[in-house]
């Protein structure tokens, strides 16, 4: 568990402001005697790990990636349709967690790794190729891409004693056969055997628990990647927008619909990056176990977060191109529905990371759940401002309390600071324990509750 679940009641998920000013004066937490944090460097903190140009140029075939399962998802949002479109998406989504995992771990920036991580881009675009097609004559080519990406990577992992027992392994001898075998069925056998893979993917993490314990995770890489896969999801609900005006005359109507959807995505933004962002890298930093919290936090949770633009990014492009006509049941789930998935999961990542509610957040997506019934018979144009204005006042919730919360913690951080500064060297650990307790052992961070 990580020590951030010791922040006191009001503590906001930003790490930012107040926390970092504190922790450049005094330690980050207090940990028995002895005890090394699971998946951290036994010889003390690596170098701050950057990523590299192979890894930015490997996430440009996911751009397309995600442009294709949005038109998987656009072509069909029904129930089924939704479930079709998130089997696809989970292995184009573990390609590419893979991919970071292994470039997390190890120095990737060499001619040997460059090439392996192209050559898993290059499995990453057949996958992509293969999505509008995924469920019929293209199947096959779907699975056999995430197989092969599956290949190259446990190859590049080959020095790792044991690597095969672990879940590369599983992703080459179960998921990916699972794939290329489900690609050989009818569309509702298919489906079935797709998820199974996925689950068999995305139970590989917890399945392999104990043997990822000795996995020693670069804490700055590891959040920095994940935000930039969200950036890219992010960017498709641009491509929404613009895709759907662009084809249509712009009156007023298109355009106050236009203005709408970029606010919502700009609030999706703004949730992420300035309110969640730094506080997932403080937690992974400070965490006891590293490897649940990449688990729990980035490979997990961000599914979520992406799945969930993606959805919005599809409902924008059905409620841009015609604001004036009313919604149906499917559009308004994407929209909506996608929104309030996207809030809901902050609640969840917050709890894995500090063990406390992400309460406004909850909120807003009750009201935003609440209010999708009644965007049915609403004109698109009403959904998309009404969704406008909630995201626009939760965003406004959060950054006064995050200023209320910060101006409450500074004076707390500044006696801490105080009482290092004070203390002869040979008694500051003492000292700084006596003085400052749970407050001194993780950086107060204030914000929304």
């Amino acid at each position: 568990m990580s020590t951030t679940g010791e922040l006191p009641v009001g503590a906001e998920e930003s790490a930012v402001r107040t926390g970092e000013r504190s922790e450049k004066r005094r330690p980050t937490g207090r940990r028995p005697a002895g005890r090394q944090p699971e998946g951290k460097q036994q010889a003390g903190e690596a170098p701050e790990k950057r990523v590299t140009w192979a890894e930015l140029y490997f996430d440009l075939i996911f751009v397309f990636a995600i442009t294709q399962v949005s038109g998987l998802l656009h072509h069909r949002h029904d129930p089924l349709g939704i479930a079709q479109a998130l089997v696809v998406f989970v292995p184009v989504y573990w390609c590419w967690v893979g991919t970071t995992v292994q470039a997390n771990i190890r120095d990737v920036d060499t001619p040997r790794d460059r090439l392996g991580i192209l050559a898993v881009g290059f499995t990453g675009l057949v996958m992509a190729l293969a999505v509008p097609g995924a469920y019929g004559n293209r199947g096959v080519l779907l699975g056999a891409g995430y197989w092969a990406a599956r290949v190259v990577l446990l190859l590049l992992l080959a020095r790792i004693p044991g690597v095969w027992r672990g879940p590369y392994g599983v992703g080459v001898l179960v998921s990916g056969p699972l794939l290329v075998a489900g690609g050989l069925l009818p569309e509702g056998p298919r489906v079935c055997l797709w998820a199974l893979a996925a689950l068999c993917d995305l139970s590989g993490p917890v399945v392999f628990r104990r043997k990822l314990a000795a996995v020693a995770y670069h804490p700055s890489h590891m959040p920095e990647r994940f935000a930039l896969f969200l950036l890219v999801a992010l960017g498709e609900s641009i491509v929404g927008i613009g895709a759907s005006a662009a084809a249509v005359r712009l009156d007023a109507a298109e355009l106050v619909a236009v203005t709408a959807a970029f606010t919502i995505s700009a609030g999706l933004w703004w949730q992420y990056f300035v309110f969640a962002a730094d506080a997932m890298r403080h937690a992974v930093t400070v965490a006891d176990s590293r490897r649940d919290m990449v688990r729990r936090v980035f490979q997990y949770g961000h599914l979520a977060l992406a799945a969930a633009v993606i959805a919005v990014a599809v409902g924008f492009g059905e409620t841009v191109a015609d604001p004036r006509r009313a919604l149906g049941a499917a559009s308004v789930g994407l929209l909506y529905g996608g929104c309030g998935l996207y809030l809901l999961t902050f609640g969840y990542t917050r709890w894995m990371m500090f063990r406390s509610l992400a309460t406004t957040r909850i909120v807003a997506a009750a009201v935003v759940l609440a209010l999708a019934p009644a965007m049915v018979r609403w004109p698109a144009l009403a959904a998309l401002v009404t969704l406008a204005v909630v995201l626009v006042v939760l965003n406004v919730v959060e950054h006064r309390r995050v200023n209320a919360a910060a101006a409450a913690a500074e004076p707390v951080a500044e006696a801490a600071g105080e009482a290092v500064r004070e203390t002869p060297p040979e008694a500051a650990p003492e000292a700084v324990g006596e003085s400052s307790g749970e407050a001194a052992g993780a950086p107060v961070v204030g914000g929304p509750v």
